[in-house]
């Protein structure tokens, strides 16, 4: 039958850690299971995390697993292997937990182009979220290399850090109107696919078939891959998040969701908050089930 919990999360980030803090406090068994592979690990330090801005990522998940563990609540480093309904919960180890709730909290990864460069320095100098780095590298010379036509948006929130910004077409073919509105910013627009970045102790410029532009930092927006789990048959959207109500319920009862699983723009304060609600509706669920037991028993 494997061991006993209330709730499995699934998933050590921001938003398990939040939500499994909240229920270790509701005096409730909470395991949280991570695998120890977060998305933000490249990054240096976290922004717009009010009283923690500035702080490492890495030191924001310390101080959250000894928060949990203070409560009582179980911190396991394994990967989840498969949920089986019920929900029987398999780890890589061989490990079997049992519980009838689940918040899944397994977030995102991001999926980026092969340019070479790119991964390299990716959460370092290649950045991908403004409103996370941008004031760090205002004023410097920026690029913004295109894929898809979300880059051009990206491109418009990266002018207002610094007025030296590039938009690399690379891949990527403009429309008139999206030429015009990079314009009006006095974006420069550089033609032709990117070669490479060209990266000594850091990124240092931009290489083209025909063009080399120096900069300081490059924006790439990446294809995000939720880290959904097979088998649990959530319902998911069109890019293949998973659906969730305002409380992080999803279409199959017993299981939460929170954080990048749902929301790709969930930074890790939004991750917290979105974690902290979901736990109260599962602690919410569970005692209106147990109420549900005690009055039948009763009667």
């Amino acid at each position: 039958m494997g061991d006993v919990r209330d709730v499995v999360v699934i998933g050590g980030g921001a938003a398990g850690l939040s939500g499994a803090l909240l229920l270790a406090r509701a005096r409730l068994r909470v395991t949280v299971v991570d695998a120890g592979t977060p998305r933000n690990a490249p990054a240096a330090h976290m922004h717009g995390f009010l009283s923690r801005d500035g702080m490492p990522p890495g030191e924001l998940v310390a101080a959250g697993r000894d928060e949990v563990a203070a409560y009582g609540g179980e911190l396991v480093d394994d990967a989840v292997t498969e949920v089986l309904p019920g929900f029987e919960v398999r780890l890589a180890s061989g490990r079997v937990l049992t519980a009838p709730r689940l918040l899944v909290t397994t977030g995102m990864r991001d999926e980026l182009p092969g340019v070479p460069g790119v991964a390299e320095r990716w959460g370092r100098d290649v950045l991908q979220c403004p409103y996370c780095h941008g004031y760090e590298v205002r004023d410097q010379a920026l690029g913004v290399l295109a894929t898809s036509p979300a880059a051009v948006h990206q491109a418009l929130l990266v002018r207002q850090w610094s007025a030296g910004t590039s938009f690399f077409e690379h891949t990527y073919e403009l429309t008139d109107a999206e030429r015009a509105q990079l314009a009006a910013w006095d974006i420069r627009i550089v033609p032709g696919e990117v070669k490479e970045l060209v990266v000594e102790d850091a990124v240092r410029a931009v290489r083209t078939a025909d063009d080399e532009v120096p900069v300081d930092a490059v924006f790439v927006f990446p294809r995000f891959v939720p880290g959904l789990l097979g088998g649990l048959g959530l319902a998911t959207d069109e890019r293949g998040f998973a659906v969730a109500d305002g409380n992080g319920a999803t279409s199959v009862p017993g299981v939460w969701a929170a954080g990048n699983v749902v929301n790709s723009r969930a930074q890790v304060l939004m991750a917290a908050g979105a974690g902290a609600a979901a736990a109260m509706s599962i602690h919410a669920d569970l005692v209106q089930d147990l109420t549900r037991r005690a009055v039948q028993n009763a009667s």
